[in-house]
């Protein structure tokens, strides 16, 4: 083979990967599913979604992202935010279309939900103002207990690492086993205690483009693969990492599929 024909192949590849990249993948919604061994949790069913960072243009976007959490029949879902694009309101679908959209997601439990990075502005015309609005649960730095089948589950959630003021400690006060962690940064898990259940987290994307061979290009963590994605376990603490809905900075994804996780604990 020439080189000339070698770099003709070799460009269109790049074509074709830049328009799948930009237009298809962003686009695609997966649901991951992960089996959790936990007796104290045994028989719920968790739809854990993060980082939506919808656009003006991607109402129908959000409506689909509801309702195939909707489909999933879950007892609880829970989020840990990033439903603003880019940190500004002006770059996001209105709020208050958001909050209204996020209320209509049915589950046995209810919709318990952190904020994110982006979600920072604060006051009327906030995402956290409109979503308030609508009866959706903040948790910030605090918990809520759920009763579930005649037992109690604590949500307990903590303000974002980079644009909050984390506290775990004031998050888990009163609470008793089993407890599920929100974080919207998946860095704080090298902080959780031993007796939280399991964590969840979002802000990475994944690394929203991966490539071959080299990995992903960036990820927004101290840690870098350690907590980029997926089920974590260390020492026995559990954690998992969801790749999100949305995109962050350039609207592209490759090879980090925009995903919905749903989790079911057994014995």
């Amino acid at each position: 083979m020439s080189m000339s024909i070698f770099f003709i192949i070799l460009l269109l590849i790049i074509f074709i990967a830049g328009l799948y990249s930009i237009f298809i993948e962003p686009n695609m919604l997966l649901v991951k599913e992960y089996r959790i061994k936990d007796k104290l949790l045994k028989g719920l069913k968790v739809v854990f979604v993060s980082d939506f960072h919808i656009k003006t243009y991607q109402e129908a976007r959000l409506k689909r992202v509801v309702e195939l959490i909707n489909k999933q029949n879950a007892d609880i879902v829970l989020s840990t935010g990033d439903y603003i694009a880019k940190h500004s309101l002006k770059a996001t679908l209105s709020v208050e279309k958001i909050a209204k959209y996020i209320s209509e997601i049915k589950s046995k439990y209810g919709y318990y939900t952190t904020l994110g990075n982006h979600d920072n502005k604060k006051g009327e015309g906030s995402i956290a103002f409109a979503l308030d609005k609508y009866g959706i649960k903040i948790l910030k730095n605090e918990s809520i207990s759920v009763e579930v089948a005649e037992k109690n589950v604590y949500i307990a959630g903590i303000e974002d690492y980079q644009s909050g003021r984390p506290s775990i400690t004031d998050a888990l006060k009163n609470t008793n086993n089993p407890v599920i962690l929100l974080t919207h940064n998946p860095d704080m898990f090298v902080d959780v205690p031993d007796n939280v259940n399991l964590t969840l987290a979002g802000h990475t994307h994944g690394g929203q483009i991966k490539l071959p061979v080299i990995g992903a290009l960036i990820i927004p963590s101290r840690y870098r693969n350690r907590f980029a994605a997926g089920y974590i376990e260390e020492n026995g603490r559990k954690m998992i990492v969801t790749k999100g809905i949305g995109t962050s900075i350039i609207p592209v994804r490759f090879n980090c599929k925009p995903e919905i996780v749903v989790i079911e604990f057994e014995d």
